[in-house]
């Protein structure tokens, strides 16, 4: 197995907690689902305005027993008037209608005896949303169609609105980008792309791996997170590659007994003999520029728990052109959260700082 010279080399703590100082003026903010952050999906549907509302409990159970609009649990069939002067107050939801469906009579709509169209008025095609809405924002533009039911994951909306991280973990967070920022620049010094990457284990806060971009024409899959990978393995008496030309690429050894020949591939399964975990389960990446659907994909199968990326990338997986841990076949999902120390990496590439702009 390979040592881990300079280790210590790149500046920055190893260790939670022993940032010191308050940490600079930047964001975390989280990578979503293309459906979580997407746009609001709208379908046509046939509403009524209600002129007698002594009949709206009747009217409301009898047209929700013949449309139950499973599908859309999330819109209610009752919404007040956009005209508080108008000659009716309520207007009721029927049912879903065709793409290109223009307005129908009650009797086409509603049939007898099941529903008694007493007390509803001409019907009229509305917009309304498709899915449930996800986010608050998603639900605010739903809410301008259609009154529409919303269960906010807290989570998500700390997390959107910058809150998710105290000020504590947000320094922590901070030194490891600074550390691979570091790394990067010493990439640019040995000529090689400046992009700098750093492994942890949050629940110790020990960095486990420290790694820049060493591709080229001889070795053109060399990107800093695969680098980074390689290192982690190489900690667990794995690994395949040689990083001795480049002193700033280094690992910590694992703490668990070795006696595994390097360049074998770890198991899958919980409770491998030598009790280490699969490759990068349950760690969290720093990396300076978004990651590429190679790297993405790297991440996927080593299992990372959380990528912090600061720069985003023209050809980047993790938002920018992709979404690719949000992909719903993906047998392991992580979170990615973008914008940590993002000025200082986007001086880093050119290409990064165009792509912000």
């Amino acid at each position: 197995m390979e040592s881990a010279p300079g280790l210590a080399d790149p500046p920055g703590p190893e260790k939670a907690g022993s940032a010191g100082g308050e940490p600079a003026p930047w964001r975390a903010l989280p990578v979503l689902s293309e459906q979580q952050s997407g746009r609001v999906e709208l379908v046509l549907a046939h509403a009524a305005p209600v002129l007698d509302q002594r009949q709206t409990s009747r009217l409301l159970r009898e047209v929700s027993a013949v449309y139950p609009l499973p599908a859309q649990p999330h819109l209610k069939r009752v919404r007040r008037s956009a005209d508080a002067h108008g000659p009716h107050a309520l207007e009721l939801l029927l049912c879903l209608a065709e793409p290109a469906a223009g307005t129908r009579a009650l009797a086409e709509l509603l049939p007898w005896p099941a529903v008694d169209p007493q007390g509803l008025g001409q019907p009229f095609l509305v917009p309304v949303p498709a899915q449930p809405p996800l986010t608050r924002a998603q639900f605010e533009e739903a809410q301008a169609h259609w009154p529409t039911s919303f269960h906010e994951d807290k989570q998500v909306a700390s997390a959107l609105a910058g809150q998710l991280f105290s000020a504590q973990e947000r320094a922590v967070m901070q030194s490891h980008m600074e550390r691979a920022v570091q790394v990067a620049r010493r990439a640019a010094a040995q000529g090689l792309r400046a992009v700098g990457a750093v492994v942890v284990d949050p629940a110790s806060g020990r960095v486990l791996a420290t790694g820049h971009d060493c591709s080229g024409a001889g070795s053109p899959l060399l990107h800093a997170v695969m680098v980074c990978v390689d290192l982690v393995a190489q900690g667990q008496g794995r690994g395949t590659r040689s990083f001795r030309s480049h002193p700033a690429c280094s690992f910590a050894p694992a703490t668990a007994p070795q006696g595994v020949q390097a360049g074998t591939v770890r198991k899958l399964e919980a409770g491998d003999e030598d009790g280490l975990p699969y490759v990068c389960t349950g760690c969290d990446l720093y990396v300076t520029r978004e990651p590429c659907v190679m790297c993405a994909m790297a991440l996927v199968h080593s299992r990372m728990r959380r990528v912090f990326y600061g720069a985003p990338s023209p050809d980047g997986a993790l938002g920018t052109r992709f979404r690719v841990h949000a992909q719903p076949g993906l047998n392991h999902r992580f979170q990615v959260f973008r914008g940590v120390l993002e000025d200082q990496c986007c001086c880093l590439d050119p290409d990064t700082e165009a792509q912000r702009h």
